[in-house]
Order: structure tokens, then sequence, then C-alpha cells
């Protein structure tokens, strides 16, 4: 612990989830929640505002997601710490987070004291990885396994998300303040690198790497 209380943001889209979040960590006697929001641009806008000394960041939030928001962030502030709390236990959303600029990432399904723990960690810019993704990298380095995805730009990435989420070209170019035709160049580039043709390869490659849980926008 250190002798200051740990000034954090809280990020997520479901406000019942950022409830919970606010009263585990508001029971420790070194963390305060200074500010919520609900989506990437509400994020970026709070940060800002607030100078957090840790962000919590989910990723599957509507328009723009979390490593996009991360990603922000750190162009504005280099030195932001930011902690990914995530349903997904996957390596490519660890790989793209960290990429991104975050300092740790947990999995929704951990412990409720790791993410207190994971806090501190964070905010003493230590990074802090929850067992079960630690494990998940670690046994793709030893099989030396790459997935293709993890070749792709978190701004790809992101994109790729809404492709899937079936975001239309003119739906994604105003989330990002993009042009459509940079969103289809986007859209093509992110076929090349994953070897497919079209978008229902796109899906089915998702699908089968276990990455996207739903493709209806009813992400968690």
């Amino acid at each position: 612990m250190t002798g200051k209380r740990i000034r954090v943001l809280v990020v997520d889209d479901h406000a019942v989830v950022r409830e919970g979040y606010r009263r585990l960590l508001e029971k420790q006697p070194d963390i305060e929640v200074v500010a919520e929001a609900e989506d990437a641009s509400s994020a970026y806008l709070r940060f800002r505002a607030t100078a957090p000394d840790v962000v919590i960041m989910d990723i599957s939030m509507p328009g723009r997601g979390g490593i996009d928001a991360i990603r922000q962030i750190r162009q504005a502030d280099p030195t932001a710490r930011i902690l990914v709390f995530s349903m997904h236990a996957t390596a490519s959303y660890a790989v793209q987070a960290i990429r991104a600029g975050a300092r740790g990432y947990i999995t929704k399904s951990s412990a409720s004291d790791l993410m207190v723990e994971a806090v501190r960690n964070v905010f003493q810019n230590k990074l802090t990885l929850c067992a079960e993704i630690s494990e998940i990298l670690a046994t793709n380095r030893l099989e030396e396994h790459v997935v293709a995805l993890d070749e792709l730009s978190p701004r790809e990435f992101e994109v790729l998300r809404m492709i899937i989420d079936a975001k239309s070209t003119e739906e994604i170019a105003a989330a990002f303040h993009l042009t459509p035709k940079t969103v289809a160049n986007y859209h093509y580039a992110i076929k090349s690198k994953l070897g497919v043709s079209s978008d229902i390869d796109l899906v089915y490659f998702c699908m089968r790497h276990g990455v996207f849980t739903s493709i209806t926008g009813t992400e968690a």
C-alpha cells in the first residue's frame, strides 16, 4: 500500500456493473472511485477532467470499444495506468489491450480481491495479468502458437469487432471519426491479414478462435 488514496475511473457500459465495482473498491481505505464512464468517448472526457491514478476499462462497449479508448487515453497521457477487466479470456484480447497501452488484464471470472490487488499493482506500474490469461499466453509461447489476429493493430482489431457486430461502414466511420473510404481500407487490410475473402469467412474465423462470444451486439 501507499500513503495516498488511489483515484480510480471505472469504465463499463453497464450501470449495475459500475456500481458493483464502486462498492467493492470503496471498501478499501486506500482506493476511491472519482468518476465513471459508460463508453469510450465519455471515458476519454472523464479521464481528462479527473486525471485518475488508475483506469479500470471494459473492452466490449457500444461503438468504439475499450481497446481504442486505451489507445486514445495513452496518446493524451503516455503515463496513464489502465487495467482491463473483461469477460474475454483469450490471448488475442489481452495482447491487443497491452499493445494499446494497458498495464493489466484480468477477467471478470476472477475473484473480487484480485481486482483490488490488480488496481494497486497497476498503480505501482507493474504489469499485471490474472492466472488464466498468464497461462494462455505462456502456453501459446511454448507452442510457438501465433494467431493472425495478433498481427492486427489495436485500431484494426476494434474495426473488426464492429464489423462482426454487424455495424455498417458509415456507423464505423462515425464512431472513429474516419471517412467511409478509410474504413473500407481497414476492412480490406483486416481480411488480407487474416487470410479470408468474405465477411462470412471473417465471422467463422473469429468464432473458431473464440474471440467473439456474440455477433449480435450483446457482449457483456
